[in-house]
């Protein structure tokens, strides 16, 4: 199995990335950038310059820094990924370090590699906000792992939810708060007898349709 290992600058240190290379981990950290890193992209940040002032948008221009080295505090060179881009009106240059080796196409690292790390810390904020993992507040550590083990079974069941069930609705990419408070958090009547239990629902519930919907899909992946 491949291993990635995507963090911020603070991740960037040397016996970590020793440990990733040695052990066949790859790596792609943020890199806090410094006025030595900065002055190797001149020409680049230059570029982004130029262009951003005749479109009046953010540019972007982007370099590999092989065998970078630093002064005093890594054991040995690597690879430096330098974004830079000019938006606002001023300089935003950006830096990653990378054991990555098998693509020379520093866009694609930075942009839709490291950057969608982004998108897994929304997934994250979703559980704990909208499935609250965020509560630990009992007394014991047990009791609340098994309340975050609740939490985390509670994310999966929605997220199995919205890519079957949901699959071409309007819910398809809606958040697990959203979806828990329009299809779960509902008045309903059920009644149940020895073959099936039976849901009846308002006339006016607005998403009867897509609770429907979502009913049908799943029944059908479960045969």
């Amino acid at each position: 199995m491949e291993i990635i290992l995507r963090a911020d600058s603070g991740f960037a240190r040397d016996d970590l990335m020793s440990w990733c290379e040695d052990n066949g981990i790859d790596y792609i950290f943020g890199l806090a950038r410094n006025e030595r890193l900065v002055r190797a992209i001149r020409r680049q940040l230059a570029q982004a310059r130029r262009e951003s002032d005749r479109t009046k948008h953010a540019a972007r221009r982007f370099k590999i820094l092989e065998g970078w080295e630093t002064r005093d505090s890594w054991s040995l060179p690597r690879r430096v990924i330098a974004k830079a881009e000019w938006t606002q009106g001023e300089a935003n240059p950006r830096f990653l370090v990378t054991s990555l080796n098998w693509t020379d196409d520093a866009r694609y690292l930075y942009e839709d590699l490291y950057c969608a790390r982004g998108d897994m810390e929304n997934r994250i904020k979703e559980c704990q906000t909208d499935m609250f993992a965020g509560r630990t507040s009992a007394a014991s550590m047990r009791a609340n792992q098994l309340r975050l083990w609740f939490a985390a079974f509670a994310y999966v069941l929605i997220c199995v939810l919205r890519r079957i069930g949901l699959s071409g609705t309007a819910m398809a990419v809606a958040t697990c708060g959203t979806i828990r408070l329009k299809l779960l958090k509902i008045g309903a009547l059920v009644t149940t007898s020895v073959r099936r239990i039976k849901i009846a629902m308002a006339s006016s519930c607005p998403y009867q349709d897509t609770f429907a919907h979502a009913h049908e899909r799943l029944s059908a992946a479960a045969r």
